[in-house]
């Protein structure tokens, strides 16, 4: 074997695809050096042809070794496993233990000689067969475990375990077509707010659009943050994925739940100058409300907590603590070295987060640690009462939450669970019309071998979690499922490759979560997504999402609402893509100029295509009947969720993010330019858009 086909072998091995198709239909074959970096990325040796192939013998022998991988992932209509055993023990009897989910067992016996055989291989000098076994049906669905022992007398031998999930075909499925609104939490306005929209900010909004019809509100993601502007401040960049910025707390309601008075007029001065600013102030907010959480936190623990917060405690178990215990080890190094901001400058000790330093500080900050987790449980309280609130008054799905794809490299994710990320490769896109020379999205991307072994517990937790009390998720760049573009260190944006992962499996374990938490799935299938991508997403239930500005055929025409995909959700725009007045107006293009994205000559060929883009969106709207009504017109649609951004039933102009930006622009800082208090009007306009569109 070459030393080119020996590379080859393992970057197939390693789900390294050989090419990618751009944006413009163009193939780009993988090369040589990006393979052999990313795979060096992932720790394997590259150095000789002899060294590949010993690897990937040693790689195969292992699987063969094992009579069934770590962790299997079934749809609950299978009917068999694939068991691997040596060959001289094709004659012998072996027991199948099932230990379901809710603690039954169950035990089936096969003598192997009457097992069909699927393979046979010999592997490092090892003949090895592989066998179809049946599966007892009906299959249950959850989390399971087996084990599988030889039969010998006179007592039996284990000869593996694993993990075996059972998912439902497809993810639970809403049945209608519904109408609501997307907003920025963090950019409500109200008469009480601390400068950022909270959760009582939230309920007032529901209150107002499910009079109207509305039935659900869509949220950003509300991942916890640094709160640190201007680079820290992205819902899409968490440095916890897990649990949930405390900065939407409404302070003087976790004083009412907790029985503990609090004086709103000592801080009213401060409040009042946070509200009246133009833009939400993350640290400034977040400091006021750190500070009085913390004296409220205090007196609660000293008047002996309570039995619903220690039960909360509990039952997050690890994952809590642990991102607690960065949360206070982040504080003390911060406040004592002021210049330190990452985990990677704290002194080394602290940086294993299970060493025997973090343990004895965990222990001796213990109060601190209990602090950070009780900020999560107020903020699962107060979440889950604005969830109820949804439902009670007839909201279909209620809240909308939203999974970013990323996670800070510098945050608690990586801190705590570093063998789930590569670290020496980074996610991004390769070059298109947008961003010529790719994009560096400058996030680790995930060990799917790791997550496989592991039995998917971070991946099922983060669905989970971020789905909690709520009736929808958004799953952000829906196809980190099958596939990522990689960009090992080292290596130019250009010069990456798309990485394979086990998206069978992840889709199972999605459908699994969404079926038992009752929550549709929504995936942001934007961009280059081939057949095979949107045909998988659609068996498995998932809804794809479409926008305005990019529904349209090849020659530019904007598509009529009947050309529109019905498993699909539909929004006028997103976070990084003009508001309708915006795009009307081309203000997003003065704003690209005005922020040094785009050049004089670019900036005037995007005017003038953009004349030529409203053009033919009054057009399709004209031939619609939704003249000079794009609301109207994405509402006939007959996807079935439909998305009114908060921005265009307000008619701004500015959008909240604009990509390739951090202090250039105020990204995730816009304000609404209503109060909630003042809903009405925008309500009752929504309220006539859906009645006329016939959704409920």
């Amino acid at each position: 074997m070459t030393y080119t086909e020996a590379l080859a072998r393992a970057a197939e091995a390693y789900g390294i695809e050989p090419e990618y198709v751009d944006v413009w239909n163009h193939p780009h074959a993988t090369s040589e050096d990006v393979s052999r970096a990313i795979l060096n990325g992932l720790g394997v040796p590259t150095g000789s042809a002899e060294e590949i192939e010993k690897l990937l013998e040693d790689r195969r022998l292992a699987e063969w070794s094992r009579p069934f991988d770590p962790t299997i992932v079934l749809r609950e209509d299978a009917d068999s496993l694939r068991l691997r055993i040596p060959a001289d023990r094709g004659g012998d009897s072996v027991k199948l233990e099932i230990r379901w989910e809710g603690g039954d067992v169950e035990h089936h016996w096969f003598w192997l000689p009457e097992l069909q055989v699927l393979e046979n291989a010999t592997v490092g000098g090892r003949e090895f067969l592989a066998k179809r076994v049946p599966l007892p049906g009906p299959l249950r669905t959850g989390y399971h475990d087996f084990k599988i022992f030889w039969m010998k007398e006179p007592e039996l031998d284990i000869f593996g375990e694993a993990q075996f999930i059972v998912c439902p075909q497809r993810a639970y499925q809403l049945n209608g077509r519904v109408a609501g609104v997307a907003l920025s939490l963090y950019g409500l306005r109200s008469g009480r707010n601390w400068g950022c929209g909270d959760f009582t900010d939230l309920c007032a909004t529901v209150n107002s659009f499910a009079k109207a019809g509305a039935a659900f509100i869509a949220l950003n993601p509300l991942h916890a943050i640094p709160n640190r502007q201007p680079f820290n401040t992205s819902p899409y960049l968490p440095q916890c994925s897990f649990y949930r910025n405390f900065l939407y707390l409404d302070v003087e309601r976790t004083g009412r739940d907790i029985g503990v008075d609090f004086d709103v007029n000592t801080v009213s001065q401060e409040t009042e100058a946070l509200r009246a600013a133009e833009f939400v102030e993350y640290e400034r907010v977040a400091q006021l409300k750190s500070r009085i959480l913390r004296t409220l936190f205090d007196r609660f623990h000293e008047a002996g907590r309570s039995t619903a917060f220690d039960q909360y405690v509990e039952s997050e178990g690890a994952l809590l603590h642990d991102f607690a215990v960065f949360c206070a080890v982040d504080e003390v190094i911060h406040r004592e070295h002021p210049n330190v901001w990452l985990w990677t400058d704290w002194p080394v000790e602290y940086q294993e987060p299970h060493s025997e330093a973090v343990q004895k500080f965990a222990a001796e900050h213990a109060n601190n640690v209990l602090f950070y987790k009780f900020l999560q449980w107020q903020v699962d309280r107060q979440l889950a009462e604005a969830q109820a609130a949804a439902l009670a008054q007839g909201m279909r799905i209620g809240l909308y939450h939203d999974l970013a794809l990323a996670t800070d490299r510098w945050g608690a994710d990586l801190w705590d669970h570093r063998p789930f990320y590569i670290a020496r490769c980074r996610v991004g896109a390769p070059p298109d019309e947008f961003s010529p020379l790719g994009q560096d999205w400058a996030f680790p991307p995930p060990n799917r071998d790791t997550h496989c072994q592991s039995g998917y517990e971070l991946f099922a937790q983060s669905i989970r979690k971020n789905a909690r009390h709520g009736g929808a998720l958004r799953i952000d760049h829906v196809m980190r499922f099958f596939h990522l573009y990689w960009i090992a260190d080292g290596m130019p944006t250009s010069q990456g490759a798309y990485v394979r992962d086990y998206a069978q499996d992840l889709l199972g374990i999605l459908a699994l979560e969404s079926v038992r938490e009752k929550f549709i799935v929504i995936g942001e299938d934007l961009g280059t997504v081939t057949e095979e991508v949107r045909r998988s997403l659609n068996q498995s239930g998932i809804l794809g999402y479409r926008v305005l500005w990019f529904e349209k055929d090849l020659s530019g025409r904007f598509r009529s609402p009947g050309e529109y995909s019905q498993q699909a959700a539909v929004s006028t725009t997103t976070h990084d893509l003009p508001t309708l007045h915006g795009f009307l107006t081309s203000r997003d293009i003065e704003v690209r100029k005005a922020a040094g994205l785009i050049d004089e000559e670019m900036y005037r060929r995007l005017l003038a295509e953009r004349q030529d883009e409203i053009r033919r969106l009054n057009e399709a709207l004209q031939n619609a009947g939704f003249a000079g009504d794009p609301i109207g017109f994405l509402l006939s649609t007959p996807c079935e969720v439909a998305i009114v951004n908060q921005e265009d039933l307000t008619g701004e102009t500015e959008q909240q993010n604009l990509p390739g930006t951090t202090s250039q622009h105020p990204n995730w800082r816009r304000k609404m330019k209503v109060t909630v208090e003042d809903l009405g009007p925008l309500a009752a306009s929504l309220e006539s858009a859906i009645a006329r569109s016939g959704r409920k």
